[in-house]
């Protein structure tokens, strides 16, 4: 089967530092920092206090006060960074075949802010007493179903979880179905909302977060002193379609899609293989997925979690995925802005990955001050660039040692 172009003419995102795909890049343009203190409950018993919320989050305008109900604030995000796409898309489903359009919707947790709350009930008034919405609410494919079920798309869809990694896994796996011609149209993407006190105590048993009170001091990848992921909600959606179907219907085209790879660790269920191999063999394969050399790539959207074992085998890894020109590319990471939003952070870095090449933009690494010999590479920091970039790669890894990376080209005929 003959391999198809796969073009972006649609996306959508709702982050700690926008509301719509737009606003949240134009927030990256000005290096805003979406990390504040937790306003979703009171604090004072745990030691975490800093979050990447979503701030003033309304999503009646798109979605049934009734139904919004009977949905966990996961599909929420993801139903209204869809819809955003679907409408910048200018796609009508009365024109389409809808057995040829897909959805690849991922979550990396699910509805956790429901399984919360209904746990706490149900030891308070008895199991039998928790919402008869409490399973569809809580399962991670409900994203991907609600989406289907709104727009009408009637093709395969499915809900990648692979952590971390989920909203790139998405993605990719998008992007494989319509280039290898299963599809003409897949809306992508992934969502996530986890900020609450369950889900914040347990990665800081894990020692994953950082602890640190000062919001600028908070998330800060590849920094010396960083000291833990800040945990971030949000959810990204693009709509991929075959070059020749977008032509066709007159769409306008925002970049084009052009490799993926996906490996993993096989080493430990939340720490990074020493060296950074599984993380390499993502970016080298990824690579030649793309047909391109190392050296074209210009820019790498990291994952630069903040954590002092990612940023450094991550560092590792790019350095044996690209030898010398490791030193050559920016490299950066918006989880400095954003928070770490877990399972939508592949699908939110996508659509920065995107709009980086469509604007010349590289953005920065916000916050930055000590430099770590481990993390030698230019992480761009603290001011985004203007530049000519034609290749970007973003990368995603996941707990589990799940890795995933996406290359991204500035659209050309």
């Amino acid at each position: 089967m003959k391999k198809r172009r796969v073009v972006i003419t649609g996306m959508g995102a709702v982050t700690p530092i926008g509301h719509t795909a737009e606003e949240s890049w134009q927030a990256v343009h000005q290096g805003m920092c979406g990390i504040a203190p937790i306003t979703a409950y009171d604090t004072a018993a745990q030691k975490v206090k800093l979050a990447a919320e979503v701030k003033d989050f309304d999503p009646s305008a798109d979605i049934d006060k009734r139904e919004l109900r009977h949905l966990d604030r996961y599909v929420q995000l993801a139903l209204v960074s869809a819809l955003e796409a679907y409408r910048q898309s200018g796609l009508t489903m009365e024109n389409e075949d809808p057995y040829r359009c897909g959805v690849f919707f991922a979550s990396g947790i699910g509805g956790f802010n429901t399984i919360q709350r209904e746990c706490l009930k149900g030891e308070e008034k008895g199991y039998d007493r928790v919402s008869p919405y409490f399973i569809p609410m809580v399962i991670a494919n409900m994203a991907a179903g609600t989406i289907a079920i709104r727009l009408g798309l009637k093709g395969m869809c499915t809900c990648p979880v692979t952590a971390c990694a989920s909203g790139a896994y998405a993605v990719g796996d998008a992007f494989r179905h319509v280039r290898d011609g299963y599809a003409d149209v897949v809306l992508c993407g992934g969502a996530e909302s986890a900020v609450n006190p369950l889900a914040i105590g347990g990665f800081t048993s894990l020692r994953a977060l950082s602890t640190c009170e000062d919001p600028a001091r908070a998330s800060i990848p590849f920094d010396a002193e960083r000291s833990g992921f800040v945990l971030g909600e949000g959810a990204g959606a693009l709509v991929l379609e075959s070059y020749h179907h977008a032509v066709a219907r007159g769409a306008k085209i925002l970049g084009e899609i052009v490799g993926y790879s996906a490996s993993c660790d096989a080493y430990h269920i939340t720490a990074p293989a020493p060296g950074g191999e599984g993380a390499a063999l993502a970016m080298t394969g990824a690579l030649a997925d793309a047909g391109i050399q190392p050296e074209v790539i210009d820019y790498i959207n990291a994952h630069g979690t903040s954590t002092a074992m990612n940023d450094a085998g991550e560092t590792a890894a790019i350095k044996l995925a690209f030898g010398d020109h490791a030193y050559k590319l920016a490299m950066s990471s918006t989880k400095s802005m954003t928070g770490h939003l877990l399972g939508a952070a592949g699908a939110v870095e996508a659509v920065f990955c995107a709009k980086a090449l469509a604007d010349g933009y590289i953005p920065a690494t916000i916050h930055y001050q000590v430099s770590d010999p481990a993390c030698d590479l230019d992480v761009v920091p603290n001011v985004g660039r203007q530049a000519d970039i034609r290749y970007a790669m973003s990368n995603s890894l996941g707990f589990g040692g799940h890795n995933a990376s996406l290359i991204f080209k500035k659209w050309e005929e």
